[in-house]
């Protein structure tokens, strides 16, 4: 009984010991996988869940809209396979680098040496090396079953209909593996489109938060028409570039703003950085005759001319040493005995002299000033430059006088249609806005409605003189531009061209304004061959589009 009472203790005690040894185990390989091993299997985790995309906030969609305010994405997210690698699980081979490298390099279009550079990183858990894997890839990656080389799929950037609006939307860059926003809206709305990502702390995964969208004012068929038209134009007359916007007067809204070259945001890395810059609002020019249509309204609404004021035309005027002529003097010679509406029916140049003249100096560049030409309208894209009206605050008497022509001062064409929307707008300037949600806001109120309406009558009856943008039934009030390009960094001008038509219709009480602008056509033909043509084209569409009713049956 006692031997047996001693056998069942040391039992007791084996077992005590055997579970004590076990318990001891158990909590060392608890203490290696949570303590040691903890970091390494929580940023292995990490690794995956980012590369999954399950941390990463889907983006904000930008979408077009239409006639019917039915909304059609501009940009979305897409599915697309990728591959990457995990060089710190390539280091445990014990296979060199160079091995792994010499098998990746023609399948990931990678040289040797690239691949090697990522794969000797220390302690490193994740590099991209496709970015937008083809199913040929895909296969061949599985093929190779290399360990640390892995494939998945994750949300990019997809704009369905490629360069359209490019300019304006911009693209999204994950260069440094941070998708963000660059250039466009992408990268004005960067914070509102990337919503908030999710995060692991302490082996706890935090949802990430998806971002808003985006809807635009935008009208994709006007934009489509628009885009199409203007790229014609460069093409035939072999221009270095062209830019068109369409733009609703009395809210401001923007229909459409293209410009070209453009460039593919699906596939930005294949064209050239300078082609990224938005020229609507990113470039100034000197618009040439256009910005007579100022000229006339400063001295109109200042009292010191009317429509009807005559003037003697000699065919040159000289100041400061320096004499101008008009742009058919050699042809045509001087017009003679003419009125303020003469000087825009036939775009006399030392009519708009005379003009400013009589309105003087400053009263003239305060106009300007009114009509924003030297402020960025606010527009909400990043990267806006204002215009430069800056040689006229100490001009000379020559500088005024080439002004009022619209040479020696600089526009962008947002800024140039913003001034024309406000004529056709009862003299009323609005901000220019792009988001449906933006309310229209008034800047200031630029000339009297009186004035609108007179410079207006005599922007149409230079439309029914020319005949070119004349559509029948309609009253189209538009005026032509052909600017001689300055030589850059020194003084004089090229004998290139830029050629611009702003324009609005109908007259009495205008749906949408129309600017075309082409940059240095070959053999620097008058706006009336070029984009005349291209501007009434645009306006049939428009006016069919909308279904708007004929105003002078």
């Amino acid at each position: 009984m006692h031997f047996a009472l001693i056998d069942m203790q040391w039992r007791i005690k084996s077992l005590i010991f055997i579970f004590g040894i076990l318990y001891f185990v158990l909590i060392f390989n608890i203490y290696n996988l949570q303590i040691q091993k903890g970091i390494y299997y929580l940023t292995k985790a990490e690794t995956q869940e980012r590369a999954s995309g399950i941390l990463e906030a889907p983006r904000g969609n930008i979408y077009f809209t239409d006639r019917n305010n039915n909304l059609i994405p501009a940009a979305l997210n897409k599915e697309y396979q990728m591959i990457y690698a995990v060089p710190k699980e390539i280091q445990k081979q014990g296979t060199s680098t160079l091995a792994y490298s010499e098998k990746l390099a023609p399948i990931v279009n990678l040289s040797t040496e690239e691949l090697e550079k990522l794969f000797a990183k220390p302690n490193d858990l994740y590099e991209l090396l496709v970015e937008k894997a083809t199913s040929e890839q895909i296969k061949e990656i599985n093929d190779l079953n290399l360990k640390g080389i892995y494939t998945d799929s994750h949300l990019l950037r997809f704009y369905p209909f490629e360069d359209l609006a490019s300019h304006l939307l911009g693209f999204v860059s994950s260069a440094d593996e941070t998708k963000k926003g660059v250039y466009g809206l992408e990268l004005s709305f960067n914070e509102t489109l990337s919503g908030k990502p999710g995060e692991i702390k302490d082996g706890k995964t935090t949802e990430s938060e998806p971002g808003k969208d985006l809807v635009l004012t935008i009208d994709r068929n006007i934009q489509a028409q628009a885009e199409e038209i203007l790229k014609k134009l460069v093409e035939e007359y072999r221009a270095v570039a062209g830019s068109v916007i369409v733009q609703e007067p009395q809210t401001g809204k923007v229909l459409a703003m293209g410009g070209f070259p453009n460039f593919d945001p699906n596939n930005y890395s294949k064209s050239e950085i300078k082609n990224f810059l938005n020229p609507a609002i990113q470039a100034i020019y000197e618009p040439g005759s256009v910005f007579k249509l100022i000229t006339m309204s400063a001295g109109i609404d200042s009292g010191k001319i009317t429509p009807d004021t005559t003037y003697t035309d000699i065919g040159s005027f000289t100041a400061n040493g320096k004499t101008i002529t008009n742009w058919d003097y050699t042809t045509h010679g001087p017009y003679g005995k003419e009125t303020m509406t003469n000087v825009i029916e036939h775009s006399i140049n030392t009519g708009a002299v005379f003009a400013e003249r009589t309105t003087g100096p400053d009263i003239f560049y305060n106009y300007l000033i009114k009509f924003g030409l030297n402020q960025p309208t606010s527009i909400t894209l990043p990267g806006e430059v204002r215009g430069n009206i800056n040689n006229l605050k100490n001009g000379k008497d020559i500088d005024f006088a080439t002004a009022a022509y619209g040479q020696g001062v600089a526009v962008t064409p947002i800024g140039l249609i913003s001034a024309v929307s406000a004529i056709a707008n009862g003299g009323v300037l609005m901000k220019p806005i792009i988001l449906v949600d933006e309310k229209p806001e008034t800047i200031r109120r630029v000339i009297s409605s009186e004035t609108a309406r007179a410079v207006t009558q005599m922007m149409v009856s230079a439309v029914e003189k020319n005949v070119i943008a004349a559509i029948p039934d309609y009253s189209i009030a538009g005026k032509t531009g052909t600017a001689f390009v300055p030589i850059f960094g020194g003084k004089g001008y090229t004998d290139e061209v830029i050629n611009t038509y702003v324009g609005f219709t109908p007259a009495p009480n205008p749906k949408f304004v129309v600017l075309i602008k082409l940059d240095k056509p070959a053999g620097a033909p008058l706006a009336g061959q070029s984009v005349v043509p291209a501007f009434r084209e645009l306006t049939q569409f428009i006016l069919n589009y909308y279904n708007i009713a004929p105003d002078k049956i």
